[in-house]
């Protein structure tokens, strides 16, 4: 569903993506992983339009995004850190969004499943960290969106409350449904991720299924196998291995 090419991005002398070349497929769950800077942030937000790269092309649906914006209808976007404005309640917050979006969504799915009825009419300001998050999975997941873009979508939340998450995710593929999401959570990755792909400073070191990563790695869990990459296993180093990640990958899928 997303095929990105040959994209590079900077900010000053900060090269942020470095000839990036990635194919997403549809109706799976893909996982973008990596340290602090780099790059997933620059990544997500070029797919989004938030970020115009320097070169490249980025292709979403098969339709090119540059100097587009009616494909953004396709997406459902969560934010680390939700920006709503603290003197409106959570009944204005899915009136605005329905109005901006032109479409009616599905928020009483999201109310019912974060127990959220009390919270309806209370000011953002007033509402716990906790409140806020479910809130902020609710205004970007209540549309019916093809290509969901979920940025830490576990932050903050309570366990029952990423369980439910977790199941609703698991949905969204059996419905065929593309889902994206970045996360320092690797037990989140193990239970939902199809693929993984893994950037360090603005490139993708690896790009595959956990299975296969594990058994590259001789790791028995995925934080071990991530930390073979950032300690420069060879996973990433030489074309032959990579190309044999993807080989087991393929084999795995």
């Amino acid at each position: 569903m997303i095929v990105i090419k040959h994209l590079s991005k900077s900010f000053g002398k900060l090269e942020a993506l470095k000839d990036v070349n990635l194919q997403i497929q549809g109706g799976q769950i893909t996982a973008i992983l990596g340290p602090n800077g780099s790059g997933k942030t620059t990544l997500i937000k070029s797919i989004l339009g938030m970020v115009i790269p320097d070169k490249g092309d980025i292709l979403v649906d098969g339709k090119p995004v540059t100097g587009e914006w009616q494909y953004r209808s396709l997406i459902s976007y969560m934010p680390q850190i939700s920006a709503f404005p603290e003197n409106l309640t959570i009944n204005d917050l899915i009136a605005l969004l329905t109005r901006i979006r032109g479409e009616k969504g599905d928020p009483e799915t999201f109310i019912r499943m974060f127990g959220l009825e009390s919270y309806l009419n209370k000011r953002v300001k007033h509402l716990s960290g906790g409140t806020r998050q479910k809130a902020n999975v609710m205004m970007a997941c209540m549309f019916n969106s093809p290509l969901i873009i979920m940025d830490e979508p576990t932050s903050g939340l309570d366990p029952a409350a990423m369980l439910r998450l977790k199941t609703y995710v698991k949905e969204q593929k059996r419905q065929q449904k593309t889902v994206l999401f970045t996360t320092h959570i690797m037990s989140l990755v193990e239970d939902l991720a199809d693929e993984i792909v893994f950037l360090l400073e603005g490139r993708i070191h690896y790009q595959g299924s956990p299975q296969a990563l594990k058994q590259m790695t001789n790791a028995n869990n995925l934080e071990v196998a991530i930390a073979a990459i950032l300690q420069g296993s060879p996973v990433s180093n030489t074309t032959t291995q990579s190309n044999h990640v993807k080989s087991l990958a393929i084999q795995h899928d």
